[in-house]
């Protein structure tokens, strides 16, 4: 089934600060798709994706769901689960309840909820379904969160840093899982984080928002072809690269790195212009272009 969400012109405002947190941002997602949502501290991630879930009403604009506006309108906020802040909000919300709890709590809001997948996620993760919220650890909270996240099997679910205080082999355990559920149940999953090479290979879109701002957005293949760091004699360097946007350079003697954004080059281009092109990763794109878009 195919899911849309757009956001038209949304901005958050703080009446009391006068800070906008999000500002004029424009842009639509389909599913079923993995996307991500990246930006730097403060960038308005989750300020956008509370908005989504329908938990902050917008200062201006509107975010739509298949046509139908989040806010306020139950039936579109019962297809859409927001698990945020390291599972921190399990904890703040019901403390003194336990694993099998917050099972059953989200059971009731959940109309696509899988009690039995639920159930095997918890002994994957190795969580005590008798133990108390409040004495899991931060880690033991952000399983939790993923596995009400999951479980939910909810047509939009979001996971806006759900997995700080994650050790390693947990992490891998949720993307394995995520992907090896998304295969069998395909819905549109939004992925907000700072471990970006962690994420990347599991993005099909990419939005990238900087200062409230929408700063990119494209399907990751296309985004990932756009960033290249180019090296070689200086002076050919500059004649390849021509008119391209340079986020950084580098330079040692006579060689020159330059890292650009733009179309991908061909191999046989470089080749024959005596430079070598090299694909930048996802992370390393995204730190050229919010650094440069900082200044």
């Amino acid at each position: 089934m195919t899911i849309r969400i757009e956001f038209d012109k949304v901005s958050v405002r703080y009446p009391r600060s006068a800070d906008t947190a999000v500002d004029g941002v424009t842009f639509s997602m389909a599913g079923p798709g993995i996307h991500g949502v990246l930006g730097r501290n403060g960038a308005g991630k989750t300020t956008l994706l509370s908005v989504l879930a329908a938990f902050r009403k917008p200062s201006a604009g509107r975010v739509l769901l298949d046509g139908e506006p989040v806010y306020e309108n139950p039936a579109a906020m019962s297809r859409i689960c927001l698990i945020s802040g390291g599972g921190d909000t399990v904890e703040h919300n019901w403390p003194e309840d336990r694993v099998a709890d917050a099972l059953t709590m989200a059971a009731l809001f959940r109309p696509n909820w899988s009690a039995e997948y639920a159930d095997e996620l918890v002994a994957k993760f190795e969580l005590a379904p008798r133990k108390r919220l409040s004495e899991l650890s931060r880690g033991q909270r952000a399983q939790l969160g993923c596995v009400l996240g999951l479980a939910s099997r909810a047509p939009v679910t979001i996971f806006d840093e759900t997995y700080l205080g994650m050790d390693a082999p947990a992490r891998h355990l949720f993307y394995d899982e995520l992907l090896r559920d998304y295969d069998s149940h395909p819905r549109l999953i939004i992925l907000s984080t700072h471990l970006i090479d962690e994420v990347a290979p599991l993005l099909e879109d990419v939005v990238i928002l900087h200062k409230g701002r929408l700063l990119v957005h494209d399907d990751a293949e296309t985004l990932r072809g756009r960033g290249a760091a180019v090296t070689g004699p200086a002076d050919r360097v500059d004649a390849f690269i021509g008119d391209r946007t340079v986020l950084s350079l580098r330079e040692l003697g006579g060689t020159k790195r330059a890292t650009v954004h733009g179309e991908p080059w061909s191999e046989q281009s470089a080749l024959a212009a005596g430079v070598t092109v090299e694909p930048l990763a996802l992370q390393e794109l995204f730190v050229h272009l919010t650094t440069r878009g900082a200044r």
